[in-house]
C-alpha cells in the first residue's frame, strides 16, 4: 500500500526552489518513499543535533538530502526539510523545525 506524501510547507518551499533537473531527481526519490519509506537511511545524534526518528535519503549525487518522517499509523511520509548536506546545514534546519513545532 503507497504512503501519502506531506510536506511541512517550508520543505514543499525548498522543494520548489530547486532547479528543474534536481527537483526531476528529488522527484523520483520521493515517488520511491511513497512505495518503500524504509528505503531512507535512520537518523540519530550528530554535531549537535538529534534526530533520531527521522530518516534521511538522497539525492543529487549525494550532496542533498530529504529529511523526513514515516507516521505509520497514517501512511505517511511526512517530508521536513531538503537541502544541502554541506556543513550539515540541512540538518541544522529541520532541527529548529522540530522545535517550532513541538
Amino acid at each position: 500500500m503507497a504512503y501519502k506524501i506531506e510536506f511541512l510547507p517550508e520543505a514543499a518551499r525548498e522543494f520548489d526552489a530547486l532547479d528543474g533537473s534536481l527537483k526531476k531527481i528529488a522527484a523520483k526519490q520521493i515517488d520511491k518513499l511513497a512505495e518503500k519509506p524504509e528505503i531512507g537511511e535512520p537518523l540519530g545524534k550528530k554535531m549537535g543535533v538529534d534526530l533520531t526518528g527521522y530518516r534521511k535519503m538522497y539525492f543529487g549525487k549525494k550532496s542533498y538530502r530529504i529529511v523526513y518522517e514515516i507516521q505509520g499509523h497514517k501512511l505517511v511520509v511526512f517530508i521536513i526539510g531538503i537541502g544541502k548536506r554541506e556543513r550539515a546545514e540541512i540538518y541544522k534546519e529541520v532541527a529548529q523545525r522540530l522545535s517550532r513545532l513541538n
